[in-house]
């Protein structure tokens, strides 16, 4: 297949490899030093024991690439304008695009407007291409053209299409990702995976920023109580909307963590590097969608309202 993963960091670098690896024509967008490491020697991705090179086109925009099979667009929800701006050369009359992030997406409901500042992905991006994707994965790019997998073997990538109906151009990409060891199981919903994901990261993506905490370290004690309470509100606010998360699939280890406990959740990341936070997809919007289904979420509102305060005062995030 021919794949493009807009927006290479750590997570999009981590698929880009693992497909490259295994066969696949794929290129990448990417910036800065990052992109010229990988203009130079294509991606490493250290994964476990194992050192993967995946061989990519590297590229700063999506006009030097043409049109593709797949787009995965690994970009944060915060980021996403620029893929609106540079969609248009990468999209064949069938190419599918995946939209693979944390938090609400974009396109999940259209009351959430702060997802799609004046509808630009609405306008780029036609409904009948959009796939869902919820990445499970704990990757650091620890220097330009490197990545470190901190969860190797429990890897994951949900895809789903958003009207629940599996087609064929979502079975050949599930089989891709298998064959280059992307964990990527069929679902009923990809709204139970978007869910599920959530879950985690009301406790996780919170708490950890608040406190400079480890995922290992909020497990214990108070901070584990109100991770838990947290996690609850969340399946609360998901059932209210008529979704299942308990029949979200599960990682290959049979958990919906990633066993990679002493990481640091990407939220907490981005507010040490100072990088822009995806605080609406991840907190607000959720809330969002729980207060319309009359479902309260106590514990998460206070913790999000920290985190706001928290990401506002150092220019990361904008109320």
């Amino acid at each position: 297949m021919k794949i493009c993963v807009f927006g290479a960091g750590a997570v999009g670098g981590h698929i880009a490899a693992k497909l490259a690896a295994s066969g696949h024509d794929v290129s990448v967008v990417a910036r800065g030093a990052h992109l010229e490491a990988m203009r130079r020697n294509g991606i490493t991705l250290r994964h476990g024991p194992q050192t993967i090179r995946g061989k990519v086109r590297a590229a700063a925009s999506g006009k030097e690439l043409g049109a593709q099979d797949v787009v995965i667009v690994a970009l944060k929800a915060n980021m996403l304008g620029a893929f609106a701006l540079q969609c248009e050369p990468l999209l064949g009359p069938d190419t599918a695009v995946v939209f693979a992030q944390n938090g609400i997406p974009w396109w999940y409901d259209e009351r959430l407007e702060k997802l799609d500042p004046g509808r630009r992905l609405a306008r780029a991006v036609e409904r009948r291409r959009i796939l869902g994707g919820v990445v499970y994965s704990a990757n650091e790019v620890i220097e330009p053209g490197v990545i470190e997998n901190r969860v190797p073997g429990n890897n994951m990538l949900v895809i789903g299409e958003i009207d629940k109906e599996d087609r064929p151009r979502t079975l050949e990409l599930r089989r891709a990702l298998e064959r280059a060891d992307m964990a990527s199981p069929p679902v009923e919903d990809i709204r139970q995976a978007i869910w599920s994901k959530l879950g985690q990261n009301f406790a996780t993506s919170t708490l950890c920023t608040i406190t400079g905490l480890t995922v290992a370290e909020i497990r214990e004690g108070e901070l584990g109580r109100i991770a838990q309470a947290a996690g609850e509100e969340a399946r609360a606010i998901a059932r209210g909307l008529g979704v299942d998360i308990e029949r979200a699939p599960k990682r290959p280890s049979g958990k919906q963590d990633s066993g990679g406990i002493a990481h640091k959740p990407s939220m907490l990341q981005d507010y040490e590097r100072g990088r822009p936070m995806e605080v609406e997809s991840q907190l607000v919007a959720p809330l969002v969608l729980g207060r319309a289904a009359g479902v309260q979420a106590p514990t998460v509102g206070v913790l999000s309202a920290l985190v706001a305060a928290q990401a506002a005062a150092k220019g990361l995030f904008t109320r």
